[in-house]
């Protein structure tokens, strides 16, 4: 990223960007233990609406030890490599088969397990790919 960001000069559009930023940092949060909830494009969007409406946040999600590397070369690249891209859909296909598992016998409960994670390996597949 080149400088540093400037936050937008409404200070309604800061705090609806606030309040967007907080809501995928807690879903990307989530996505961490809840399977089929992808973290990295919640995490993203996250730093994109802090880096408009708090440069503060912004500066502590990338200096921030879990975020930091994965925003630092998300802003570099804009791309993931193939190797991230298949750990992130593969480990999404595990945990929601698990998950449909444990949950057979309610079929609403598995098709809704099924959505999200169908979503999740979409939004990730989506991303453009880098070689390295």
């Amino acid at each position: 990223m080149s400088g540093v960001p400037k936050p937008h000069g409404s200070r309604l559009v800061r705090g609806l960007l606030w309040a967007a930023g907080s809501l995928a940092l807690l879903l990307g949060l989530i996505g961490v233990v809840l399977p089929g909830l992808p973290t990295t494009p919640f995490i993203l969007l996250a730093a994109a609406c802090y880096a408009k409406a708090s440069p503060r946040l912004h500066r502590w999600l990338l200096n921030h030890r879990l975020t930091g590397p994965m925003l630092r070369d998300w802003e570099k690249h804009h791309s993931l490599t193939r190797r991230n891209k298949t750990i992130a859909v593969v480990s999404m296909a595990v945990m929601v088969s698990v998950s449909i598992w444990s949950f057979r016998g309610r079929v609403a409960v598995q098709l809704v397990l099924l959505t999200l994670g169908a979503i999740g390996a979409w939004v990730v597949l989506r991303i453009p790919t880098r070689r390295r």
